[in-house]
């Protein structure tokens, strides 16, 4: 019995341990991502800009406050390039944040609100460029 004890904390350490490093890799991962998309942007460079802010988001982690930034970003992105008439480069940045949070599904859907905003504004452009 004292065995039995002896390997189930064991394997209990290491399967926390697996979890912690796993946890701090995405986070890592999600900040990489993030300051390449601020870097990208700052240069000018929306499309690298994008994907960083969308990779960002792909690295999902609850309670991260990059989901929320990156979220935003794209959302300006999208918003700046409305103002400027450029319904295309609009549209594709509405929908790369709508599938950035299809794509993390975790436990429950993240995003929710982002995904129901974009669908509005897609539906709008959309509808607008058929007239």
């Amino acid at each position: 019995m004292e065995q039995f004890k002896s390997i189930t904390v064991n394997m209990t350490v290491i399967a926390i341990i697996s979890l912690l490093l796993l946890a701090g890799n995405t986070q890592f991962r999600q900040w990489s991502q993030f300051a390449k998309g601020e870097a990208a942007e700052k240069t000018g460079d929306l499309n690298q800009a994008m994907t960083g802010y969308e990779s960002s988001i792909h690295m999902y982690t609850p309670f991260s406050p990059l989901i929320t930034r990156a979220a935003e970003r794209l959302w300006s992105m999208a918003e700046e390039a409305e103002k400027r008439g450029d319904r295309e480069r609009a549209l594709i940045t509405y929908r790369v944040l709508r599938s950035s949070f299809y794509s993390a599904t975790w436990l429950l859907q993240p995003g929710e609100e982002w995904i129901k905003r974009c669908d509005e504004r897609i539906a709008t452009i959309v509808t607008n460029k058929k007239r």
